[in-house]
């Protein structure tokens, strides 16, 4: 696939990137269909298939089970190939989430990323909102904690996953991305969307099927169709139905 700029960062990505979600954790999840988690056999086939059928942005956090640590072993070996992010503030111990958005938790987070993920530089981290996006920002230390580690050559750029307007538009005056929910049934993000392509700010979609409730064709031509949109993000344990994603997005986007 052809990559697109993300923002002013500097990276270069495909317009699908692939979300680790389902090969670290099937539980209390918003999918339509309950599904097994795949071994980890299975799980190095996909994530290897992945790159190799030219998606290049892989999407992990901590909340998502033992996703990090099975990117980690299946594609290390290949990091150069691809444009890793995570999260913090969110992590999923013993079937709960847990939020903590305070310096130490972040560092611990991000340490431990950087360690199941066996990497010493995380392109892009995201602060993974639950929810109360101004207070996250305004009341907490992750945003200048994270900076730090961009200071130090840790992290190359910093984004936001939260799920208010308010949160995004506060963001755009520190984050170099935003990760957004965006679909033909829910398109209340889209003067955001649009404020932060004119800033340079790079725009990452998530949930653009509605957790699997939209089909593919019809969800992917509608994100990608908006051009200040770079990638959106879709999870998956089918090869098959990857590859599909994968040509919807060409089509989309013609090279």
């Amino acid at each position: 696939m052809q990559k697109v700029s993300l923002g002013k960062t500097g990276l270069k990505v495909s317009p699908i990137g692939f979300g680790a979600f389902k090969i670290g954790r099937n539980q209390k999840t918003k999918y339509p269909a309950d599904y097994a988690l795949p071994s980890d056999q299975e799980s190095e086939r996909l994530l290897n298939a992945v790159l190799d059928m030219g998606i290049n942005l892989i999407d992990t956090a901590p909340s998502y089970g033992i996703s990090e640590q099975r990117i980690g072993k299946a594609i290390s070996h290949r990091r150069d190939e691809y444009v890793l992010a995570t999260k913090t503030g969110e992590c999923f111990v013993e079937g709960e989430s847990i939020y903590d958005y305070s310096a130490r938790a972040t560092r611990e987070s991000i340490n431990r990323s950087l360690n199941h993920l066996k990497t010493d530089l995380l392109d892009i981290v995201y602060v993974h909102s639950d929810g109360r996006d101004e207070w996250i920002q305004q009341q907490t230390d992750v945003v200048e904690t994270l900076q730090r580690f961009r200071e130090k050559g840790v992290i190359r750029y910093l984004g936001f996953s939260g799920k208010k307007t308010t949160g995004a538009e506060l963001a755009l005056n520190w984050a170099d991305l935003l990760m957004v929910e965006y679909h033909s049934q829910d398109r209340s993000h889209q003067q955001i969307i649009e404020k932060a392509a004119d800033r340079g700010i790079g725009i990452v979609v998530k949930k653009g099927l509605a957790s699997g409730h939209l089909p593919a064709d019809e969800a992917i031509r509608f994100v990608l169709g908006n051009p200040a949109v770079h990638s959106m993000v879709i999870g998956g344990l089918n090869e098959k139905h990857l590859r599909n994603n994968c040509e919807i997005a060409r089509s989309a986007r013609p090279e």
